[in-house]
């Protein structure tokens, strides 16, 4: 852990990525971009570079986690070299736009959520209470037009002063991460200035998108198995690096259960 998160005063508010910081969505969400890329393949056979499967860690991570449908297919597709024209709004799920593929990406989500359930995890029910006991408001964002069903289906909404979701910032025109647009809206609904706040990311698009907000401690959150995105998230920039959200409570306020 990056302790230099602890000589900082502690934060007034603090606003959470939603999925794989909040709740164990992002697995879903990375078998869903799996399931709509991997099928187009073979109709990108001549323009898809190694024509490899795709890597539901490395390349979720790098390109997905924490952008919107539209802008994870955008970074996905320019990353292998494939060009696709933009579609639109209305295109149906396919291969030949990069509207299309989001579509499609979300209708493989929706299978996905029905035969997987998301949980919420331990540590974040644990943080957000103790922060709740503190009088420290918290709020929920993510890129994700689903994220207000996954948390209450997980429980987490109870403990949650706010949410912005994909929702929002179509309704609102609010850019996706590493804009910080998500966040300072987020903080704007907290009432509470950037710099008074904390953002928590397991998205190195997130992390960015804090930094560049001006937020006042930017935490990373690494939830892998052998911790191989800690080194990720300090190299762009995360103030403190946790396993536990818990650590960033203690650390932050002094505060445990």
């Amino acid at each position: 852990m990056n302790g230099a998160g602890a000589r900082r005063p502690s934060p007034r508010a603090v606003v959470l990525d939603t999925d794989g910081v909040l709740i164990d969505s992002a697995a879903l969400h990375a078998a869903a971009w799996k399931a709509a890329f991997d099928g187009c393949l073979p109709r990108w056979a001549d323009r898809a570079g190694n024509g490899e499967p795709f890597d539901t860690d490395a390349e979720y991570r790098r390109y997905a986690d924490g952008r919107s449908r539209y802008d994870g297919a955008a970074a996905l597709l320019s990353a292998r070299g494939i060009s696709l024209p933009a579609g639109t709004v209305d295109d149906r799920p396919g291969c030949d736009t990069v509207r299309a593929v989001a579509a499609r990406k979300e209708q493989a989500f929706r299978d996905v959520r029905r035969t997987r359930p998301v949980t919420a995890f331990q540590d974040a029910s644990r943080a957000l209470a103790v922060l709740s006991s503190l009088h420290v408001p918290a709020a929920a964002v993510s890129a994700s037009r689903h994220a207000r069903a996954l948390l209450a289906s997980a429980g987490t909404d109870r403990l949650l002063t706010a949410v912005v979701d994909g929702e929002d910032a179509a309704r609102l025109g609010l850019a996706g991460k590493p804009d910080p647009a998500l966040f300072l809206h987020a903080a704007r609904l907290l009432g509470v200035r950037p710099r008074d706040c904390a953002v928590v990311e397991d998205a190195l698009a997130g992390v960015l998108a804090g930094l560049r907000g001006r937020f006042g401690l930017v935490v990373g959150v690494d939830r892998t198995p052998d911790r191989h995105t800690t080194r990720a998230l300090r190299e762009h920039g995360a103030h403190l690096v946790v396993t536990d959200l818990m650590e960033f409570v203690e650390t932050a306020w002094g505060a445990g259960p």
